[in-house]
C-alpha cells in the first residue's frame, strides 16, 4: 500500500468513524458522571438519541450567516482532524482548530444575545489561556523528535515522546480541562444547567444548529485524544496499546476532575493555565534543549 493510499483511507476512517467514537466517549463520560454521583445514568448511546432528536426539531435562526459560521466551524473541526490523522504538519493541524474555534465565537456574537456573547468573551479568553501551551507541545514534539510532521513522530524508533515530554504531557493534560469544558474551567459553557448565563456560547443555537455543535466536539474529541496517543506511539506496534491504556486513563481523570472541582472564575482559570505552561511545560523543553540536546 502506498503512502497516499495510507493517508486517504486514515482520512476517510477519521471522517466515518470519529463522530462514532466522540459519540460513545460522550455517553460513556455521562454514564461514569452519573455513577459518581450515586445515579444510574442514560443509557451510553444517549448522545446520538439526542442528536437525532434535535436533527428533528425546529431550528430557529437569529440571522443566516449565523448557520453559515456554524457549518464552517464544523468543516475546519473536521479538517484538522484530517490533517492530524493523516500524517502532516502539527503547528498547521493546531492552527487549523484555532480557526474552528473562531469561527464558534462568530457564530455566537452574531445573534447580539447577552448570554451568548458572555460565552464567546470567556470563550476568548480560555484560548488565550490554553493556546501558549498548544504552542508548546508542538514544539516540544519537534525538540523530542526533530519534525513537526505527525506520521515521522509516529514513525521515530526512539523512545516514545512520553519519555522526554512528561511535563508538556502533564501541562497538555492540564489544558484539555479547557477544551473538553470541564470543571473547574467550564466557563463559556457546560454540560451542566447550573450556570448563571444559561448555556453561555450555545445559549442561542437550537435544533439542527446545536446537532452541530454536538458533531463538532465528537470530532474534535477524537482529534484531541489522539494528540494524547502521539506522546506514546513510535514505531514500535505495542505502543499503540500503551496509547490506547493512556488514552483511557486521562480520559476517565479528566472526568474525576470534573465531578470533584467547582467552576472557578476565568482570573483564576487565566493564571492557573499560564502558571502550568510556564512551570511545567515551558521548564520541560527547557531541559530538553539545554541538557538532553546538549549531551548529544
Amino acid at each position: 500500500m502506498t503512502g497516499t493510499m495510507k493517508i486517504v483511507l486514515s482520512i476517510a476512517a477519521y471522517i466515518i468513524f470519529a463522530p462514532v467514537l466522540g459519540g460513545l466517549m460522550s455517553g460513556v463520560d455521562r454514564k461514569i458522571t452519573a455513577r459518581m454521583q450515586g445515579r444510574q445514568g442514560p443509557p451510553i448511546f444517549q448522545a446520538f438519541y439526542d442528536v437525532i432528536k434535535l436533527m428533528k426539531k425546529e431550528t430557529v435562526y437569529v440571522n443566516h450567516v449565523q448557520i453559515f459560521y456554524l457549518l464552517i466551524f464544523l468543516v475546519f473541526v473536521i479538517f484538522t482532524g484530517c490533517l492530524f490523522f493523516g500524517g502532516f504538519d502539527l503547528l498547521l493541524v493546531f492552527f487549523a482548530l484555532t480557526t474552528a474555534n473562531l469561527f464558534l465565537i462568530l457564530a455566537a456574537t452574531s445573534s447580539h444575545s447577552p448570554y451568548a456573547n458572555m460565552g464567546a468573551n470567556r470563550e476568548m479568553i480560555q484560548m488565550l489561556a490554553y493556546e501558549p501551551m498548544v504552542l508548546l507541545t508542538a514544539v516540544g514534539f519537534y525538540l523530542a523528535t526533530g519534525t513537526f510532521k505527525v506520521r515521522e513522530i509516529i514513525a521515530n524508533d526512539g523512545v516514545p515522546p512520553i519519555v522526554l515530554l512528561p511535563g508538556v504531557f502533564v501541562g497538555f493534560v492540564f489544558i484539555l480541562t479547557i477544551k473538553l469544558r470541564k470543571h473547574p474551567f467550564d466557563l463559556s459553557t457546560s454540560h451542566h444547567a447550573h450556570q448563571e448565563m444559561v448555556k453561555g456560547i450555545t445559549t442561542e443555537f437550537s435544533g439542527e444548529m446545536f446537532a452541530i455543535v454536538e458533531i463538532s466536539h465528537w470530532y474534535e474529541n477524537v482529534f484531541l485524544m489522539g494528540v494524547i496517543a502521539l506522546f506514546f506511539i513510535n514505531s514500535s506496534w505495542w505502543t499503540i496499546f500503551i496509547a490506547l491504556v493512556a488514552i483511557s486513563i486521562t480520559y476517565f481523570v479528566l472526568i474525576l476532575v470534573d465531578n470533584t472541582n467547582a467552576r472557578v472564575k476565568w482570573q483564576k482559570m487565566f493564571k492557573n493555565s499560564w502558571l502550568t505552561t510556564i512551570i511545567i511545560g515551558a521548564l520541560n523543553v527547557f531541559i530538553l534543549e539545554v541538557f538532553v540536546k546538549g549531551v548529544k
